[in-house]
């Protein structure tokens, strides 16, 4: 049996938060607004408690404008494709996401 001195407590937490990374179905789609102009929406991060800094990080990143409301992250312009990889970097399964 290994014993390892330095076993951190928080390390469950990680674990949980991976499996939750597994389990969620996102969707990136593109939808035509007001005047022609097109935004990225992202669903299925509403259970998520640190959503707001992913917009943030999406934002800044992109280099676009955008909100979370309404249960979905509304990026300025078509993104979907930035948007995947940076979910990817973040550690959210590749599998679970979905770009319409």
């Amino acid at each position: 049996m290994l014993v390892s001195e330095d076993y951190d407590t928080n390390s469950m937490d990680d674990v949980l938060r991976d499996l939750d990374r597994g389990k969620t179905n996102i969707v990136i789609s593109k939808e035509i607004r007001r005047y022609k102009k097109s935004t990225t929406i992202v669903r299925g991060l509403q259970d998520r408690t640190d959503i707001e800094s992913i917009t943030r990080e999406l934002k800044t990143k992109i280099g676009t404008g955008g909100t979370y409301k309404d249960s979905q992250i509304v990026l300025q312009g078509d993104h979907r494709e930035s948007v995947k990889s940076l979910l990817i970097s973040k550690g959210f399964n590749e599998k679970s996401i979905e770009i319409m």
